[in-house]
């Protein structure tokens, strides 16, 4: 089986890859075809497009069909490292995991089939069914102030109440919401910041419903004191998808430890479901 790793906002493929690829493949076997795509405006996707380029809808579409030449080209990342060489039927099942706007991106993808999708992973889901949720109002604010005053407004927006609201409950999700002004090409890529967080994930719980008519097998992770990815949205998402959801400790107490158990823990499901 394939197995799809997408990534959250601002980040680029090697933030899934670094963290779930090993485990991918110590649970579902060194042969196991791992594709993780770029989206928009991030990482090798240099191109920025304008704003309809961001509807959730389009994204999902353009990773579907890189999911897709990937499958048919053999440009995949096999447990050596190496790309090429391997190809895979595009309309076999598939496993996709997704972090944040990668979780996002991935329900889309199977509610709309555009890919096969037999399980789905949603870490840290952030997006629910409105527009510009309170958890996601730091992005648009940080994309205007890098459109404006480039890298340099990173002093500013640490001045803004979006800011401090989040440092108060989580430093290192402050810090997070910081590391976006030092991305690759952060000032040129401003507007995947304002307008990707205007997308719903869903239309209401009834869509979520879907998942489990469709036979879809589905696990949410969430995140204690993560106010970038609210607990209560990834309970919405559980009890929508009717699907168990794992709870980590906050990353405040140590990233490596939220990484261990979510690594050991999503492994088990990927073994046993």
């Amino acid at each position: 089986m394939t197995v799809v790793l997408l990534h959250g906002l601002g980040a680029d493929r090697r933030q899934p890859l670094t963290l779930l690829e090993p485990m991918v493949h110590e649970i579902l076997g060194a042969d196991e075809v791992v594709i993780a795509p770029d989206v928009r405006a991030h990482g090798g996707f240099l191109e920025v497009g304008g704003a309809s380029d961001f509807a959730i809808d389009r994204l999902a579409a353009e990773v579907a069909e890189a999911v897709r030449t990937s499958c048919a080209a053999g440009s995949v990342t096999a447990a050596s490292g190496s790309d090429g060489g391997i190809r895979v039927d595009p309309d076999e099942p598939i496993t996709i995991m997704g972090i944040s706007m990668g979780a996002a991106i991935a329900l889309r993808i199977a509610l709309d089939g555009l890919l096969p999708v037999e399980r789905a992973v949603f870490i840290r889901p952030s997006f629910d069914d409105h527009p510009v949720p309170e958890n996601l109002r730091p992005f648009p604010v940080i994309g205007q102030v890098l459109a404006d005053a480039g890298v340099s407004g990173a002093a500013e927006f640490q001045e803004r109440e979006v800011y401090q609201k989040v440092a108060e409950v989580s430093p290192f999700g402050a810090r997070a919401l910081l590391a976006q002004f030092t991305a690759p090409d952060a000032a040129r890529r401003a507007m995947r910041l304002v307008e990707i967080p205007r997308n719903r994930a869903f239309r209401d719980d009834a869509e979520l419903a879907e998942f489990e008519s469709r036979g879809i097998r589905s696990l949410v992770v969430a995140a204690l004191r993560d106010p970038v990815h609210p607990l209560s949205i990834a309970e919405r998402w559980a009890a929508g998808l009717a699907g168990p959801m794992l709870v980590l400790p906050a990353r405040d107490d140590g990233p490596a430890a939220q990484a261990h158990v979510l690594t050991e823990q999503v492994g088990r499901w990927l073994r046993d479901f």
